[in-house]
């Protein structure tokens, strides 16, 4: 980026502060429409809560204000690459991303799409995106090399379903019967489900409570109260049975 990029970039950042959640809720809308098959990647019970909204502002934020050194994100960038390993972001959805991005960046903030403005956060935004892939490529490599380990989705077989005080715990086996890598307490998985009455599935990261061996996982799901229909937890208390599939993919942890 030129100095003349950076500068620009910097000097959106009292608007990112005042107004960055209403950027990335019209940026999602925008994203989402366009591209209604990134409703089986995103979280969309997130959106509807402001969730996933208020963390990119936040994330959008930071990297604005430190676009000239962001090796200092090194701790947070590993966050973002991990939330997207386990929802098995790729390369290709970048450019999707960035596209709607930049013109919402246009749109919001009542800039011409042709200014230097729009041009400098293009730059920004592929200085970034080539961080994040690069990081993404080293960690689904690593997470297909381990034992038991793979990358992307894998399906899994709830075997068991056992009544908490609050909520269930779920023991999900393998479908193809092969050993899985083990997963530490604190360490998260996603895991994907069909939604009732809607042509989508959803994910949604559950972390464990106890060290996982090589056979089985085990989850404890609780209820949410305020929250979409689209929400995981709730789906799965209320549809999902001993016998029925779902999508996992291999534990992470920050």
């Amino acid at each position: 980026m030129t100095p003349e990029h950076i500068a620009l970039v910097k000097s959106t950042v009292p608007v990112l502060r005042e107004n960055g959640v209403a950027l990335t809720s019209y940026f999602y809308k925008r994203m989402l429409n366009n591209h209604p098959e990134l409703k089986n990647v995103f979280n969309l019970d997130h959106q509807s809560t402001g969730r996933q909204p208020r963390a990119l502002a936040a994330a959008v934020l930071a990297y604005a204000e430190h676009i000239e050194n962001p090796s200092v994100l090194a701790k947070a960038v590993n966050h973002i690459a991990n939330k997207h390993v386990s929802l098995d972001i790729q390369a290709d959805h970048y450019s999707i991303v960035g596209e709607n991005l930049l013109h919402s960046i246009s749109e919001v903030l009542n800039v011409p799409f042709e200014s230097e403005l729009i041009e400098a956060w293009k730059q920004a935004y592929l200085q970034l995106a080539d961080i994040l892939i690069h990081a993404e490529k080293q960690k689904y490599e690593q997470l297909a090399a381990q034992n038991g380990g793979w990358a992307g989705w894998r399906g899994f077989e709830i075997t068991a379903i056992e009544a908490l005080e609050s909520g269930k715990r779920f023991t999900l086996k393998p479908v193809d019967g092969h050993a899985i890598s083990e997963g530490q307490v604190g360490a998260y998985i996603s895991v994907k489900i069909k939604v009732p009455n809607h042509e989508i599935e959803q994910p949604q990261q559950f972390k464990f409570s106890a060290q996982q061996d090589n056979t089985e996982y085990h989850i404890e799901v609780r209820p949410e109260e305020n929250h979409s229909e689209y929400d995981v937890a709730n789906i799965l208390l209320a549809n999902y049975n001993v016998g029925d599939q779902v999508q996992v993919s291999a534990p992470l942890a920050d």
